[in-house]
């Protein structure tokens, strides 16, 4: 038999995906109500299924979850499944600092993570102390240290990871990594930014 599929503007979709949203934004029903002007009880009807919220109301709830309605609604996505084969990888960096970088993920609208995969030559860096943070407000990014070692400096901060650790940051934050010239060889590591959640 045939898997029916499932509306993606379906009351029940729509209410799951906020449902998400929320929680993974650490945001009680009550934090959005305050954040969107919508009331608690119609946001727990809309999370449920029991309504379909009206455009206003969805935008007033995308904006209280810092997207863009089309996200919410995930209207500028095409199809739920993208590819992106090794040889179209987008692939970048800078000689001079020592970084170089390929991006795994699409490009295309509507994807809401970037996948990214960094080598820092000895002395390299991803960036300057005084760059401005290239992530959206809200943005999250998480790495993991596949090889060698790196520092994260956030915010004014310094944090050591070794091959193997993974840190979770506020991408929306001044912030660069960097492989120290005293180290022996090149570092590499994995870094993903989830776009639009904003810390609580």
């Amino acid at each position: 038999m045939a898997k029916a599929i499932q509306d993606p503007l379906s009351p029940a979709t729509i209410g799951a995906r906020v449902k998400a949203l929320r929680e993974s934004s650490s945001l009680s029903l009550r934090d959005l109500a305050a954040r969107s002007g919508v009331s608690a009880p119609m946001l727990s009807q809309v999370e449920r299924g029991e309504t379909s919220p009206t455009l206003s109301v969805a935008a007033r709830i995308a904006s209280g979850l810092e997207l863009r309605l089309s996200q919410l609604l995930r209207l500028d996505e095409d199809g739920s499944v993208t590819i992106v084969r090794a040889a179209e990888r987008q692939r970048g960096g800078n000689k001079r600092r020592g970084h170089r970088f390929e991006v795994l993920t699409s490009g295309q609208p509507g994807q809401r993570a970037e996948l990214s995969r960094h080598t820092l030559a000895r002395g390299g860096a991803t960036g300057a102390v005084d760059d401005p943070p290239m992530h959206e407000p809200g943005s999250r990014e998480t790495a993991l240290v596949e090889r060698g070692s790196v520092i994260l400096v956030c915010d004014g901060q310094r944090y050591v990871l070794d091959s193997g650790d993974c840190v979770t940051f506020d991408a929306d934050l001044p912030h660069h990594f960097e492989n120290p010239k005293e180290h022996d060889a090149e570092a590499e590591f994995l870094a993903v930014v989830s776009a639009g959640l904003r810390r609580s």
